[in-house]
């Protein structure tokens, strides 16, 4: 007898409402049902429907409007198509929901931090880690935020308190910045026995890096974010114009 393996309960969501955009359910520029209407019918909990919606974000399909709820866009790469970046989850909106803040404060730049900065290695800067579950599928990302130390002066980063804002929002409210656009490189590499042992995977299992510079719009780099993703739970998916 075959062996069938459930997709997690944030795949069939994101597949149900990509379906329902692609049919007419949802047409473009119409309100997705409440957080809690999703909860209701597909019977999982908030953080599963909040990480599908996310993702859907990420994606191009839907978009969130502040105080009035989430809207279509329609299927990306087609006329509906908007400009967008790739968020992962250490600067989304709300460090409350399926987070964990597991140290900050004040360290020496490592060397991949340091060149995304363009600083010496050795630099203080401020450092923000965390850990990133979701229901049913575990843990999804481990990553650390440094932040130059003038720029984190008179914000909460350095501290163990979550930021309901989120990241960039609580740095840009207090310092008054605006980000432009982020540079980002993944490449791929073996865990370390305590990121092995925070991420649920085999020390030999490989996880891919993410280092991301969030820059002004003179190209400079603001701070950067070096992300650890298993791989066996992350599809890296992106759509682009050729020509």
């Amino acid at each position: 007898m075959p062996i069938e393996v459930a997709p997690p309960k944030y795949v069939v969501i994101v597949n149900a409402v990509q379906q329902r955009i692609e049919d007419g359910t949802y047409p473009p520029g119409s309100m997705l049902p409440s957080e809690t209407e999703l909860i209701r019918e597909f019977g999982a909990s908030r953080p599963v429907v909040v990480r599908a919606l996310d993702l859907l974000r990420q994606g191009g399909w839907i978009e969130s409007r502040q105080g009035k709820g989430r809207f279509v866009l329609g299927r990306p790469g087609g006329t509906e198509q908007r400009s967008r970046e790739r968020r992962y989850a250490l600067l989304d909106e709300d460090e409350r929901a399926g987070s964990r803040v597991l140290a900050a404060g004040t360290v020496p730049a490592p060397k991949r931090a340091a060149a995304a900065l363009n600083l010496d290695p050795g630099t203080p800067v401020v450092a923000r880690r965390r850990l990133i579950t979701v229901d049913e599928l575990g843990p999804v990302e481990l990553g650390t935020a440094f932040v130059p130390i003038e720029l984190a002066e008179g914000t909460k980063v350095g501290t163990g308190e979550a930021l309901p804002e989120g990241l960039l929002r609580h740095l840009a409210a207090r310092k008054r910045l605006r980000f432009d656009h982020v540079t980002e490189r993944i490449s791929a590499r073996l865990p370390s026995k305590e990121e092995a042992e925070l991420l649920a995977v085999r020390e030999g299992e490989p996880v891919l890096t993410v280092l991301l510079a969030i820059c002004d719009r003179t190209a400079k780099p603001l701070l950067a974010v070096d992300v650890l993703l298993p791989a066996s739970r992350h599809d890296l998916e992106d759509v682009y114009a050729l020509g």
